[in-house]
């Protein structure tokens, strides 16, 4: 569910529309088996030492209810807390580890154990150095501390100072945000563009202000939780599709526009489909032609978050639209964040002036946020005239091209060891299917031991049968650094199917 490139000139690639097949293979048998027993196990232990914790044989660490508040409805006894007490507490060493380092190709880590597993942690004062970096969003290796490189965000710091201190509509309106937006519009060939501090409230806070009761959001099942969060504060009348399924879409289309609204039977006020650029725990692509080509029979209407596929696809790092060649102007809202690719933090909305003129009027985020900080706002522009050329070098389309030969070459060398992997060959994020709970635990841990900072994702971040490792590759890594991570996936994963 993807398509095929054709070469356009060295290290570059244009999609047409012949449909290219993306792999999503589905675990065997037996292997879906062990996990559920897995699972199974893992919660008839916990519901044992649940039980010691009630007779006082073991000590509970987590709030409780007070006794006199016994006949209270309860606050602490759902299905969550119970998998946080007995599930994921016991593997909580695999995530939230402290770095003490620029977080680039390596970075370093601080050193921690537990004395009361997992409970709480202590530092030992020592820290585990050169850990090669494959969790960071650094798509294009924009976060970094070189000083050449970095000097106009100096120069901007001392003009500007680091805050502030008030919103866009009051007094923080600077020179600085209106070049970034004018720079964000012409990188993406759109009229124009609005910047936000946050990736996250870009959708959460802006969606709202695009729909309203009476509306209807097409949304995609795998969307990101700020898009979910979004459609559900606008009001709008949400249903969700089968991932990347033309079918599915276009069933729900055609139903909207021949039922209209629930009862009254009246038409939608607008209908907005909602998909993302790339899936961050897939590492599937939009089908985006298709999408459009559906927007346009049925005359709806199309949100597409780029937060991870700007800068990181395309033959120049303009995303999706780049990616598939087709006119940016066909998507209606184009919704992208400057958190990965750029090395900064925030998020932008671009689309046509009369559009986002709307949204710098009528979104809480641009009315109640404070503005971005000059010296994040002045990184995100010299990472992106880095990108477009502007700063009289290729530095950029060098990094946008070393990303893309490191995705295939990393992808490839997965499949040529036989591993189940996830999503479009061109896709920087990189899934690793390891199924079985215990696995997932013993992987992070012995690939950090090996000095490798790797992501792991288990239910209910995914399916209960889809645990996995994420890898996130990054234009910074080299050649042995991506040799070195391969070959230690092959040896844990080979070990744990001996064992």
């Amino acid at each position: 569910s993807s398509y095929t490139i054709q070469k356009n000139g060295p290290g570059t690639g244009v999609a047409n529309s012949l449909p290219r097949h993306e792999p999503f293979e589905q675990a065997p048998m037996y292997v879906a088996v062990m996990t559920y027993l897995g699972y199974g196990l893992v919660t008839l232990f916990g519901y044992f030492r649940d039980f010691l914790r009630a007779v006082g044989l073991e000590k509970c660490h987590v709030a409780q209810e007070r006794s006199e508040q016994k006949d209270f409805v309860p606050l602490y006894q759902d299905f969550e807390n119970f998998y946080n007490r007995n599930l994921y507490m016991r593997v909580r060493d695999n995530w939230n580890r402290p770095i003490c380092s620029l977080p680039g190709p390596v970075f370093d880590l601080m050193e921690r154990i537990s004395d009361d597993y997992n409970w709480t942690f202590r530092f030992t004062g020592r820290t585990i150095p050169n850990v090669i970096n494959v969790g960071s969003y650094n798509y294009l290796g924009f976060a970094e501390n070189n000083v050449d490189f970095l000097k106009t965000v100096a120069e901007k710091t001392q003009e500007y100072g680091v805050g502030v201190c008030s919103t866009r509509q009051e007094i923080a309106n600077l020179s600085l945000h209106q070049e970034l937006e004018q720079l964000v519009a012409n990188f993406l060939g759109l009229e124009s563009s609005m910047a936000f501090g946050m990736g996250f409230a870009t959708n959460s806070m802006n969606i709202p202000a695009l729909v309203g009761k009476g509306c209807l959001i097409l949304s995609d099942e795998l969307n990101h939780t700020s898009l979910i969060l979004g459609a559900r504060l606008s009001g709008a009348t949400i249903r969700v599709f089968k991932h990347n399924n033309m079918h599915s879409l276009e069933k729900m289309l055609r139903e909207a526009i021949c039922s209209g609204q629930p009862r009254t039977h009246r038409p939608w006020k607008k209908i907005l489909i909602m998909v993302e650029g790339i899936y961050s725990m897939e590492g599937s692509v939009v089908r985006l032609p298709e999408i459009l080509a559906l927007k346009k029979k049925y005359k709806a209407y199309l949100y597409l978050d780029e937060a991870h596929s700007i800068g990181a696809v395309g033959p120049t790092g303009r995303g999706v639209t780049e990616l598939f060649n087709v006119n940016a102007a066909d998507v209606d809202i184009m919704m992208g964040t400057f958190t990965k690719s750029f090395g900064a933090c925030g998020g932008y909305i671009a689309g046509k002036k009369v559009l986002v003129d709307y949204i710098r009027r009528h979104s809480h985020s641009a009315i109640y946020a404070t503005a971005m900080s000059p010296p994040v706002t002045e990184q995100v522009i010299r990472a992106m005239k880095c990108i477009m050329g502007q700063d009289g070098g290729d530095e950029g389309i060098r990094r946008v091209r070393q990303l893309a030969e490191n995705t295939r070459y990393f992808r490839a060398r997965l499949k040529e060891m036989g591993f189940i992997i996830y999503g479009n060959d061109d896709s920087p994020v990189v899934p690793i299917l390891l199924y079985m709970p215990a696995k997932v635990v013993a992987f992070a841990r012995e690939m950090l031991r090996r000095k490798i900072g790797v992501v792991v994702v288990g239910f209910p971040a995914t399916p209960i049968t889809e645990a996995r490792a994420r890898f996130c590759l990054s234009a910074a890594h080299t050649r042995p650094m991506l040799d070195q991570s391969n070959l230690l996936i092959l040896s844990r994963l080979s070990h744990y199917h001996t064992v």
